[in-house]
């Protein structure tokens, strides 16, 4: 038999492993059964089992990393939601929020996945998506001055994301996915990596120049036309 080899924690990228205090922030009190899509190592779903006491579900492509979330988390389905069969792992209507936390950049058609996975949101749930921004100033400073795109193991340069988003083409893909965005958080930063600096832009920033000063949108959804409890 073969025997997989799993990695220790330290040695994944800490940019995918981490606490996720912006996306607990947003998640109601009130739910109850969660979907955390790309679960990574359980770190989110650990902080959502100990708060709100809920049901947490992960989809996780890496086995390694399903590894140490199955010891956190209710259940993980090991796989690439892109090709399995959801119908095989998950009950319609079951969900009362599905997260989305800075995966579907990672996806070759993210318009797809968020179409079909919202078959398992309840009529009353949310959806929680964080996303990179590829209009921030960086990505001009870098492009239209440096003619450079600086590939890195984080951030809006991930080297792993294979799509990119303005605010214009959020909305767009949660309107095709017939979502109604109920609230838009805006993330800045002034320079590129977290600095304690960024946490006050967002009391300064004129409305002009906020696209471009926000480094990543967190969006709240509902099933569009469902009843608000």
């Amino acid at each position: 038999m073969r025997t997989m080899h799993i990695k220790k924690d330290n040695t994944f990228n800490p940019s995918y492993t981490g606490r996720r205090d912006d996306i607990l922030t947003l998640i109601p009190d009130k739910v109850k059964k969660v979907l955390d899509v790309g679960c990574s190592i359980g770190a989110l779903g650990e902080q959502i089992k100990q708060r709100n006491h809920a049901e947490v579900v992960g989809i996780e492509i890496d086995a390694q990393m399903a590894h140490y979330a199955e010891e956190k988390l209710d259940r993980v389905v090991v796989g690439d939601i892109e090709t399995i069969n959801l119908q095989d792992y998950l009950v319609t209507n079951y969900f009362d929020c599905i997260i989305f936390a800075d995966i579907l950049e990672h996806l070759k058609n993210p318009w797809e996945v968020l179409k079909n996975t919202i078959g398992f949101l309840s009529d009353n749930g949310v959806v929680i998506a964080s996303i990179p921004n590829i209009r921030h100033y960086t990505v001009i400073v870098n492009l239209l001055f440096r003619g450079d795109w600086p590939y890195r193991k984080r951030g809006i340069y991930d080297k792993a994301h294979l799509r990119f988003f303005t605010l214009k083409k959020i909305k767009e893909m949660f309107r095709d996915s017939v979502l109604e965005i109920i609230k838009i958080e805006r993330h800045y930063r002034i320079i590129e990596k977290p600095h304690r600096f960024s946490r006050c832009i967002k009391y300064c920033v004129f409305p002009p120049f906020r696209e471009f000063l926000a480094f990543r949108y967190a969006v709240i959804a509902k099933k569009a036309g469902a009843l608000k409890t």
